[in-house]
């Protein structure tokens, strides 16, 4: 699968936002305004899980190699993974709204 592929549109399954494809050469895998992903892959990029349950934000890190980046918990399998942050783009990540609701 290309990455033109992967950079599509979609609808949010948690809150129902209309979400747009990344602008800055990345691909979107969250939603930018209640942060929630889906449960797409088993390693990062291969999109075959089976589980495909909504993944929460539950946190935030930061690596000098990837910058920021959202961890997210699957709701269903409990499984966690890591997601760079987007930004310089349209519909960038509310991390401000997300760092108050876990204060």
């Amino acid at each position: 699968m290309s990455r033109k592929t992967e950079n599509t549109a979609f609808q949010c399954e948690q809150c129902g936002s209309k979400i747009k494809p990344l602008t800055n050469g990345s691909f979107r895998n969250h939603c930018p305004y209640c942060l929630y992903s889906k449960h797409m892959d088993d390693k990062p990029g291969d999109r075959v899980s089976v589980c495909k349950g909504l993944m929460a934000p539950i946190g935030i890190e930061y690596s000098s190699k990837k910058g920021y980046q959202l961890v997210h918990e699957c709701v269903k399998c409990h499984k966690v993974g890591k997601n760079k942050v987007a930004v310089n783009t349209a519909q960038e990540d509310q991390l401000i709204s997300f760092m108050k609701s876990v204060v």
